[in-house]
């Protein structure tokens, strides 16, 4: 059997009973050409249940189960529970809070969601949005690199970033993207109100889509000749302006 830093299972009736028992699934694999009556379930259950479908060829489920009937289908089992954006928006009203959340659109490299993760949680942000397809899985590895922040910050799965932002901005939420070029600067932007914002993936950045949809496009101020900073490196960056801000506006840190 194929080493995984997620557990999973397989086979038609234990993956399906998972699942239907609450079980939370990162995604499923589902075996090239499969049709009937299973595939038929198997996709309801993915649009009930929030959690992506991959269809494979046949040799990759056997790399993962050499002893044993895959019989086409395998889940992989999630370290964390995935919550949802409209339960945890109130929340963090009701707490007298100002949102601040981050969207991962196509981070896909583990260690920097796990690095992600972790300044997020140590610079206040209330919960990272990341979309069912191109991104990272939350494995072991990814815990590790987080530092135990994935166990603490609450971590929303969408169907896709740019639905998840015509959510937020439906509850009163502004979003803003980094991206180069920009015509303003992250020092020029006013982070002290409710506010998501998005980084993008590690080679393409923030996706065309997705830039259509936020409200402002903003730029990380530098003065080296590289393209741009790490993922990771961007995300602190821009959390840690948004900190700032909000502390001189408590009385903190100036």
């Amino acid at each position: 059997m194929k080493k995984s830093s997620t557990p999973f299972i397989f086979g038609r009736h234990p993956v399906v009973e998972a699942i239907r028992a609450g079980q939370n699934v990162e995604k499923v694999f589902l075996q090239q050409g499969m049709r009937g009556e299973f595939e038929k379930e198997i996709r309801a259950l993915s649009k009930e249940f929030e959690f992506p479908i991959t269809v494979v060829p046949k040799e990759r489920l056997q790399k993962y189960v050499r002893s044993g009937n895959h019989q086409g289908v395998l889940a992989f089992l999630s370290l964390i529970t995935y919550q949802k954006l409209e339960d945890i928006l109130p929340h963090i009203y009701e707490q007298g809070e100002t949102p601040l959340l981050l969207l991962l659109d196509g981070v896909t490299d583990v260690r920097n969601v796990g690095a992600i993760a972790r300044s997020a949680e140590l610079l206040g942000v209330h919960a990272l949005v990341l979309p069912q397809k191109g991104s990272a899985q939350i494995n072991a590895e990814a815990m590790k690199t987080s530092a135990g922040a994935l166990a603490k910050i609450p971590v929303c799965r969408v169907k896709t970033t740019s639905q998840a932002i015509r959510q937020l901005q439906e509850m009163g939420i502004q979003v803003a993207a980094s991206v180069l070029p920009a015509k303003q600067s992250i020092l020029e932007l006013d982070l002290t109100v409710p506010i998501g914002l998005v980084v993008g993936s590690e080679d393409e950045g923030v996706s065309a889509g997705v830039l259509k949809a936020v409200d402002t496009q903003f730029w990380i101020p530098q003065k080296g000749t590289l393209d741009s900073f790490n993922v990771s490196v961007a995300a602190s960056i821009m959390l840690f302006e948004c900190a700032r801000q909000r502390d001189c506006m408590q009385g903190g840190l100036g």
